[in-house]
């Protein structure tokens, strides 16, 4: 009787968390998952591509914004636990796999960079919950470009297209003074040489300071004038080590460190660069996941925190307060079919496309390209270091899965690589069932250990080492 009371009793502390347990994390929780999105792309099922977030202060209401193959989605997630679709655009055509969104005042701004036909989109969001309204969808600016970003009052659009020409830009400024009726400042190829600069995937702007990502070329800094209302180009920084295509970048709040992902070719690590002084930017150190899988899109906050949308692999939450000894802190897995149906086309490109952690609550919107939309929290150290207090809560080195287990149980370890690791594994009633070493040879070691001997029951499974010593509680069911 004993016995069958402490297994319930596991059982109702695991309740709540077993829906979690399908993804693999490690102090990230699953707040919700959704799906709407019904318009599917190319043999490996792409949905979902960009994703950002809004906050409407007026009725203290929260919103995810999510781009997909056929529409934008408005979802209502003031309560983050029931993510509530209120309204969505449709886009000009079908089929689309890229999609990217920006915020500023209400207003929504829309590209994708699929073939024609296609828009750009301007939408205001001041009606929402209720609706949303279309201001603008037409060409009379662009048909296509790759993606923006939203300065001040300043649209940046790398490589926009024209319909009419088929002209594409190297980049715009587009002036937002009036946000339903942008105004185009100057394009980058008026100042820059295609030499110089022939293509702008991706950039972040802060103060009219522009850190573009160009591809093939690197990252390419520069600032515009709006004195003189032109470019100028301040600093290159390419030929680093493990370089590829350039896709995107984000900075810290103190301005003096950069991440950015090189999307080609695939598995190339991420890199943290110090940009204190433009002119000596230096590689610092690199971001690898564990399966070599390739990072897509960073997006840092405040000074410590960057999140990593990292395709296949899922996202990250890298501390990068030490920026030449990024640690792991966070991890969550909205891509578990990795390594499931690799036959299908670009198998290093699906998965996490990209996230926004920038909303008041500090919950985290995820786009899977497959999966859909994820809502997601950080624990108790992220929320709290980076909202109003700075006190920092003990978090987890580890996590196992899955939870009920039955005959293998896995393992998530952060931060001990080369380290040789003991996993004791004992009964409700403290008795050692299992003792097993674990090697780790990478910073975010994925292993396995087989429990086929174990009976059903409730289980304490700990990891001892020179830096870690935590128990996690786990009920096998076979």
């Amino acid at each position: 009787m004993k016995k069958h009371l402490l297994l319930f009793i596991c059982a109702i502390g695991l309740f709540h968390t077993h829906e979690a347990q399908t993804y693999s994390s490690l102090n990230i929780n699953l707040l919700a998952h959704i799906n709407p999105e019904t318009d599917n792309t190319g043999s490996d099922g792409r949905k979902y591509s960009g994703c950002w977030g809004w906050f409407q202060a007026t009725k203290n209401k929260e919103y995810a914004i999510v781009g997909t193959s056929s529409k934008t989605y408005f979802v209502d997630v003031t309560v983050p636990t029931n993510p509530i679709v209120v309204d969505s655009v449709k886009a000009r055509r079908n089929g689309c796999t890229w999609r990217e969104i920006k915020t500023y005042q209400n207003y929504c701004y829309i590209v994708s960079d699929d073939a024609p036909p296609n828009s750009f989109q301007i939408v205001d969001m001041q009606y929402l919950p209720d609706s949303v309204h279309v201001v603008h969808n037409g060409t009379t600016y662009f048909e296509r470009s790759h993606t923006i970003f939203v300065d001040h009052d300043r649209l940046y659009c790398g490589a926009p297209k024209d319909v009419t020409t088929g002209y594409q830009s190297t980049m715009r400024v587009y002036s937002l003074a009036n946000p339903e009726n942008p105004v185009l400042l100057r394009r980058l190829e008026d100042d820059i040489s295609l030499t110089q600069i022939d293509y702008v995937h991706d950039m972040f702007v802060r103060n009219d300071t522009i850190y573009a990502s160009t591809g093939w070329k690197g990252l390419q800094v520069l600032t515009f004038n709006i004195a003189t209302n032109s470019f100028s180009l301040l600093q290159a920084f390419a030929g680093y080590p493990f370089s590829g295509y350039n896709h995107s970048s984000w900075q810290t709040d103190d301005r003096k460190t950069m991440v950015f992902a090189d999307e080609v070719s695939a598995g190339l690590p991420a890199k943290v660069i110090d940009v204190t002084n433009l002119n000596n930017i230096t590689l610092v150190d690199t971001i690898r996941s564990n399966l070599g899988a390739t990072a897509h899109n960073p997006y840092i906050v405040g000074n410590r925190w960057c999140w990593m949308s990292t395709y296949v692999d899922g996202i990250y939450l890298y501390d990068i307060s030490n920026p030449a000894n990024t640690t792991i802190h966070g991890y969550f897995d909205t891509y578990p079919q990795h390594g499931v149906n690799d036959n299908q086309y670009s198998p290093a490109y699906r998965g996490n496309w990209g996230a926004y952690p920038y909303l008041p609550s500090k919950i985290i919107i995820a786009c899977d390209m497959q999966n859909g939309i994820f809502i997601l929290e950080g624990d108790n150290t992220y929320k709290n270091s980076v909202g109003l207090k700075e006190t920092e809560l003990p978090s987890s080195l580890f996590s196992v899965y899955p939870n009920p287990a039955k005959n293998e149980l896995n393992f998530l370890i952060a931060n001990q690589q080369s380290k040789t690791i003991e996993c004791i594994i004992t009964d409700v009633f403290g008795k050692i069932v299992k003792v097993e070493s674990i090697n780790c040879n990478q910073p975010f070691y994925k292993t396995s250990i087989n429990t086929n001997q174990l009976i059903d029951g409730c289980y304490f499974i700990t990891l001892k080492g020179n830096q870690i010593n935590e128990t996690k509680k786990v009920i096998f069911q076979k």
